[in-house]
């Protein structure tokens, strides 16, 4: 519980403390009282950040007695407070405040300071005096832990309330949201409450991560991807993307993840996969460019090529083919790759650009996968637009009988080369 209370403190500390040594400091007038001042800060610092906080809390009173400066003072009752000295801060703020309430800084450390002794009347009866004379809200947040400490939460929540309504702080509003969800287990009302917070005024890291962990705790996943969403929003973070993302897969809304992918371009490869799956090629074809123009990665350059093929709505547009083959043909210039010689070949053959070029990328496809049952279709399909049917019909014959053989196209393909396949046949017997 300590911890807690020696959070509220850091705002009131180190806004005198955080800038020792800085340029900046020394601009505004910052001045040595005494020759060894910088090397008994640095000393200090040092045994801050190796938690020697005992040794840290001397130096800076030794700092303090040398330049009668309060934020050297400040600081080292703090690190006196994390090395659980509490009975010396309490002597110490005594022997300085006399009991008054001039100094309210010296005034928390000793409320602190006293609860780490248990001493919890005392410090619930002097944090009252200060938070009438004070009217900070991290002073109704100090009297609202002690009150947390003693479970009289009815209470703590009436003093943070009453912070709350003077300026919505969402400082407040986080400890407010804490009691009600775990210590009176009002969990809908604090869910309530950060949400109209967030409605009026906003979301903030602060507030949306508390929902986020109250929404996660409650297995809410709409909730949680509302409020990612807020967050992303926010600051577009990488991580908080990928949440998203998780999220829409999950729920299996993948029109909603294409928005929020086309909105914000954190994931363009699986946008990539998403309009490939809903067969949106246009704009794959466009994604797939981009996608080979920022990585140079060929296999996105056969991608952007295939996807025009598939759709554009005139597969006879010149143009459009003109297009296709030359990507196709760039993509093989640097890697052989058995699909896109099918490809290539089979749109040359199809649309009887050039046959005979179309069926030698078929065959060097073959040698790659020399089974495969589209690329023989693909060959196939060369002979019979040259007209070759009885060569056609043998290898569609032996494609029908493989995996792959029972494909619409290859049907299609099997129905037509057979039947000229039995029309030369006819002819012959004339």
């Amino acid at each position: 519980m300590i911890k807690i209370f020696l959070l509220v403190l850091l705002p009131f500390f180190f806004l005198g403390c955080s800038g020792f040594l800085t340029q900046d400091q020394k601009i505004k007038g910052y001045e040595k009282t005494f020759e060894q001042e910088d090397q008994y800060i640095l000393l200090a610092l040092r045994a801050e950040q190796v938690q020697a906080n005992k040794q840290a809390a001397q130096l800076f009173e030794t700092l303090y007695e040398k330049s009668a400066k309060k934020e050297y003072l400040y600081r080292s009752l703090q690190n006196y407070l994390i090395a659980k000295d509490n009975a010396y801060v309490l002597e110490k703020v005594d022997s300085i405040s006399k009991e008054n309430f001039d100094d309210f800084q010296l005034v928390r450390f000793k409320i602190v300071a006293l609860v780490g002794l248990q001493r919890i009347e005392e410090a619930k009866e002097i944090a009252l005096k200060l938070v009438s004379l004070s009217h900070e809200e991290d002073d109704y947040i100090l009297i609202s832990d002690i009150y947390v400490e003693q479970k009289k939460f009815s209470m703590a929540m009436k003093y943070l309330e009453g912070a709350y309504t003077k300026n919505y702080s969402e400082k407040v509003l986080d400890k407010m949201s804490i009691v009600l969800y775990f210590n009176l287990q009002r969990q809908k009302e604090a869910i309530a409450q950060l949400e109209t917070h967030i409605r009026i005024h906003g979301c903030s890291e602060v507030i949306c991560n508390r929902l986020i962990s109250f929404y996660s705790n409650e297995n809410n996943v709409d909730g949680l991807l509302a409020t990612y969403l807020r967050l992303y929003a926010l600051g577009k973070d990488e991580a908080i993307a990928k949440k998203i993302i998780q999220i829409y897969v999950y729920k299996k809304e993948y029109l909603e993840l294409i928005s929020f992918l086309e909105k914000y371009p954190v994931d363009d490869p699986l946008l990539l996969q998403i309009y490939t799956r809903y067969k949106n090629y246009t704009k794959a074809s466009v994604l797939a460019q981009k996608l080979y123009e920022e990585s140079s990665d060929v296999g996105y350059l056969a991608q952007s090529a295939i996807f025009e093929y598939e759709g554009s709505k005139n597969k006879n547009d010149k143009i459009m083919l003109a297009n296709v083959l030359e990507k196709l043909k760039e993509t093989l210039e640097i890697e052989e790759s058995s699909l896109n010689l099918n490809y290539l070949g089979y749109i040359m053959i199809d649309h009887e650009i050039d046959i005979k070029e179309g069926m030698k990328y078929i065959r060097k496809a073959l040698e790659l996968e020399p089974t495969s049952a589209y690329y023989l279709d693909s060959l196939a399909w060369g002979y019979y637009k040259l007209g070759e049917c009885d060569k056609a019909y043998g290898i569609i014959h032996k494609v029908t009988q493989m995996e792959g053989g029972d494909d619409p196209e290859v049907k299609l393909h099997y129905e037509k080369i057979k039947k000229c396949k039995n029309l030369k046949k006819g002819k012959k017997k004339k």
